[in-house]
């Protein structure tokens, strides 16, 4: 409902009043959601949205457009109210159906849902850290398209930011690594209003925040009364002249005016109730009907689609500029925006002189015969790279160790204008670095990866969950696959990791047996656009299983397979993956000569599998063969599904030990003979 009314309120007061009151309106209709934060930060939101940030509502993929991120996802109703209110595809009656079965306004925002929410927030501390990512992009992206004083890209990160946000560890990581790289493209506003689900936040959060990011590199402005307009403006204006990533700290109130609930915190999580919302309406000077918006606060923030188009058709200018100046860039920006990857990306790892590597003759001559699954997967990032420039990554600090360094490519550091940068140094950092990705993975044209060992894949969980739930692309590295790390021991050897990462609803995983496996692999994960992929690669070198004699390992992309199609109407069936996958082999080989007919199956990806259809998977599973086994090293839990309840399952059900790699794997029952003697057994 649109009313005109002006009353006492300066129009800027009506704005902000909208939106608060929209906010309000949404909770109570649904009877669900935290009205504080819209009430307290409605007028650092509307500032920044009138006055700052650069958006075309008819375009909200833009490539240059500024990206705000509400990292305290919880305040959604305000973001929603922001995007109806400035012309997004989000209507009065999505507005009416918040937190409904079916809405495009869930409880938290959710990317590729709302036109307008650039990324998943909600678990607090995962938007700051992926403004940062996103940061990191952009300054990816200027290096590779500002050529010769034309700025292409060009724009910011701006965020709201809450006292739940700044508690969590990621987010110390995340404003670490921001300050270290400078990122003077990030401007986050924290709403400062010391309330917390269990009281005040001095209980538990008393540090000087100010003082603090000052000392983590960033560049700090305080605001006293977060309804201060002007002091706000004034704050954002310098904030975006820093070369420093900049905190404005805003102090507020939880639902401001709410007499019996603001700065308390009843006002964070719950609806205020018929007869507080009527105190509330009466303070505002509010109409009773709910979901009314004035005329003139409607007319104000709509003015964002006439200056979206304009902004987007001077930018479009520049674009015909460096068409004329640049065609090859322009062309690669076009099929970035198409969404297209590059043109013969793969070549180089498809070539004769790439796959020779690993071919049965050429291996005979080399003295080392065994090649880790890590070492071929640096070499395949490095062959990826020479035909694919926004293919970049980095590591938790373990770059030597897991091979993710590309070797002509610039290093990203604060001196970002430059191009080239393909390696990225996260620092012992895994929850910010997973978090970054996502930023990264939301950059158009980037392709991210992330490395750390299998088993700190657990520090990174929850900005895994958040890829996954989005379906950004982003691409994990986890090396040291298993007990053969060996004398690290138990706190490096992963043992449930593996199966807790397929539990992840969307994120594939894909633990491949030998070189080509690997190779095949990587083009599995590049080509993926509809979720993250999860590379699981051993720390030790593995034979390289003979294409000649046994099936081609580009059937990995159908997740499992026959690698030894020959036998017909078998009477076992070994299911294996990874380092594991050759050790069937191996026990194939003792099998045959006691004449038992044995299928081995290389099983990579559960996930790649499982989307297959029925007639595949019975093929390469028949139904009937009962006798079955699995080897994988890693915890039991979970093979029932295709050993079924009569199979045997080899795997390890405690934790590691510290030992040589070859001691551990026979001392866990890895052996041929272990195997054999249980096949024996169950036959």
């Amino acid at each position: 409902m649109i009313i005109n009314i002006f009353k006492n309120n300066n129009l800027d007061n009506l704005c902000v009043n909208t939106l608060r009151m929209l906010s309000v309106d949404m909770v109570e209709r649904a009877n669900s959601g935290h009205p504080g934060l819209p009430l307290g930060a409605a007028p650092m939101a509307y500032c920044l949205w009138i006055n700052f940030l650069r958006y075309n509502p008819t375009n909200p993929k833009w490539i240059n457009r500024d990206r705000f991120v509400l990292s305290a996802g919880h305040g959604s109703a305000l973001l929603y109210s922001l995007l109806h209110l400035t012309g997004y595809k989000v209507s009065l009656n999505d507005l009416k159906n918040f937190r409904q079965w079916g809405s495009i306004a869930p409880g938290h925002p959710e990317y590729g849902l709302t036109p307008g929410v650039e990324c998943t927030t909600g678990p607090l501390g995962q938007g700051f850290a992926t403004g940062v990512g996103m940061a990191m992009g952009e300054r990816v992206l200027e290096g590779y398209f500002n050529k010769a004083g034309q700025k292409i890209i060009d724009y910011n990160i701006y965020a709201i930011v809450s006292d739940g946000d700044l508690m969590e560890g990621i987010t110390n990581e995340a404003a670490s690594l921001a300050g270290s790289l400078k990122l003077g493209n990030i401007v986050y506003l924290y709403d400062s209003n010391n309330i917390s689900i269990e009281g005040r936040t001095s209980i538990t959060y008393c540090e000087d925040v100010a003082n603090k990011y000052e000392a983590l590199g960033w560049h700090v402005l305080q605001v006293g009364d977060g309804n201060d307009l002007k002091a706000i403006k004034s704050a954002i204006t310098i904030a975006k002249k820093s070369e420093l990533p900049s905190l404005i700290i805003i102090n507020t109130l939880v639902g401001y005016g709410a007499p019996n609930k603001q700065d308390t915190p009843e006002a964070h999580g719950e609806p205020l109730g018929k007869e507080e919302v009527k105190l509330i309406r009466e303070y505002f000077n509010w109409p009773s009907e709910d979901f009314c918006i004035p005329s003139q606060a409607r007319d104000k923030f709509r003015k964002a689609l006439s200056q979206g188009q304009k902004l987007e058709s001077e930018w479009n200018k520049k674009i015909v500029q460096c068409k004329k100046k640049h065609p090859v860039l322009a062309g690669e920006l076009e099929r970035i925006l198409q969404g297209k990857l590059p043109k013969g990306w793969d070549e180089h790892i498809k070539s004769e002189e790439f796959t020779d590597r690993f071919s049965q003759e050429n291996i005979a001559k080399q003295e080392h015969k065994k090649f880790s699954t890590r070492e071929v997967s640096g070499q395949v990032i490095n062959g990826i790279a020479k035909n694919y420039p926004l293919f970049l990554g980095g590591s938790a600090d373990l770059a030597p160790s897991t091979k993710t360094w590309i070797e002509d490519g610039e290093e990203f550091t604060c001196d970002f204008n430059k191009e080239g940068i393909r390696n990225i140094h996260f620092g012992v950092r895994e929850h910010a670095m997973a978090a970054c990705l996502n930023g990264l993975a939301l950059t158009p044209g980037i392709k991210p990866f992330g490395a750390t060992f299998l088993v700190f894949s657990d520090y990174m969980r929850g900005a895994m969950r958040v890829a996954a739930l989005s379906k950004y692309p982003v691409i994990y590295v986890l090396t040291h696959d298993s007990v053969a790390v060996g004398e690290d021991g138990p706190t490096h050897e992963p043992i449930e990791q593996i199966m807790g990462l397929r539990t992840v609803p969307n994120l594939t995983v894909i633990r491949p047996a030998d070189a080509n496996e690997t190779r095949v692999a990587w083009g599995v994960a590049i080509s993926r656009e509809s979720g993250p992929t999860a590379l699981i690669l051993s720390r030790q070198g593995l034979p390289v299983i003979s294409q000649r004699k046994y099936a081609k390992a580009e059937n990995l992309k159908y997740g499992a397979y026959i690698i030894n199609p020959e036998i017909i109407n078998p009477e076992l069936i070994i299911i294996a993956t990874g380092s594991e996958v050759s050790l069937a082999l191996e026990v194939l080989d003792k099998l045959e000569q006691r004449r038992v007919k044995t299928r081995v199956v290389s099983m990579p990806s559960w996930e790649l599998f499982e989307v297959q259809s029925q007639k595949y998977k019975d093929s390469v599973l028949p139904p009937e063969i009962k006798k079955r086994m699995s080897i994988e090293a890693g915890v039991s839990l979970g093979w029932e599904r295709y050993v079924g309840d009569t199979g045997l399952i080899i795997g390890i059900d405690r934790y590691g030990a510290s030992a040589k790699e070859l001691i551990n794997m026979e001392k866990f029952g890895y052996s041929v003979e272990t195997i054999f003697k249980k096949i024996i057994k169950l036959i």
